[in-house]
């Protein structure tokens, strides 16, 4: 069998989690997904992936070959677009990175708009908290939060991120007023785990910045997730502008401290100095700027 489609249908697998949501990605049948995963397995000697019927997980080998085949893939992809460059026109598979909530409430809502102006790219969108390498992990671009450290990567500046702090009416109702920052000390708040967030948050008054130790009994890594805990009425949340937009607009939650400004956080596009400016990547950079970039 092909080797380099096995090794795409083996990805894919791995990614989607079951043969049959690879199959559907990749247009072919579960069962010809299987046979290119046990060709693989047969090619190389050892078992890549262990299967019930409920769930599949990665073998020891099965994750280092994951790893590295990650970077074939996204080699030969590079290697397509070097090829096309000269005609010009955005063709191949891009891989793009993004923090959950951005993804979802902003990035995702664009996507379709650059597709549609360039047919011949296929966009995989992974969605992750965590600070992911780029070019280890075979990305093209990645949306980054927060200040970045010396990577050397290359970092287009965008808008930054703004924050803002909500409640429940129903916390709110129950719960001592709120009309300054160090009141939240007495609060439960709702706490982001991948940023300072957990345990600090910040401020700007007339007076300068204020800087609050905050606690509470629920913490999570998702955006979403706290969201759903601030409309249940189990705190204060600071979260991204996208993400509680429209439930300060229906009333779900109310916003709180509206004369102490959040300070913004850096929001970059990253990507590799050494990889050849393929046309799919630099219209997606000038897409990004034209959505996300800084306006006067």
């Amino acid at each position: 069998m092909d080797r380099l489609m096995s090794m795409q249908a083996f990805a894919k697998s791995v990614e989607a989690g079951s043969f049959s949501a690879a199959a559907e990605a990749l247009a072919m049948s579960p069962q010809l997904v299987g046979k290119h995963v046990q060709a693989l397995e047969l090619h190389l000697g050892v078992r890549l992936l262990n299967r019930t019927t409920r769930r599949q997980r990665l073998t020891e080998a099965g994750e280092a070959f994951y790893e590295r085949v990650k970077i074939i893939l996204a080699e030969v992809d590079a290697a397509e677009g070097v090829a096309a460059q000269s005609l010009g026109t955005p063709r191949g598979r891009l891989r793009i990175n993004a923090p959950v909530s951005f993804g979802v409430h902003a990035l995702s809502k664009h996507l379709p708009k650059f597709m549609s102006h360039h047919p011949e790219v296929t966009v995989h969108l992974s969605l992750t908290n965590r600070s992911v390498d780029l070019i280890d992990e075979g990305f093209d671009v990645v949306f980054r939060v927060g200040e970045l450290s010396d990577s050397g990567l290359i970092a287009r500046k965008l808008a930054p991120y703004r924050l803002r702090l909500c409640a429940a009416p129903d916390y709110i109702a129950t719960h001592t007023p709120i009309v300054h920052p160090s009141d939240l000390a007495r609060h439960e708040c709702l706490g982001f785990s991948y940023t300072d967030l957990r345990r600090r948050w910040h401020f700007e008054s007339p007076q300068g910045a204020i800087n609050i130790e905050v606690s509470g009994r629920f913490m999570a890594d998702s955006g979403e997730a706290l969201l759903s805990a601030a409309r249940a009425g189990m705190g204060v949340m600071l979260q991204p502008d996208e993400l509680v937009r429209d439930d300060l607009v229906n009333g779900t939650l109310v916003e709180l401290l509206p004369n102490y400004s959040v300070p913004t956080r850096p929001l970059q596009l990253l990507y590799a100095p050494d990889r050849r400016m393929t046309p799919k990547i630099r219209s997606f950079i000038d897409f990004a700027i034209e959505i996300f970039g800084e306006t006067e």
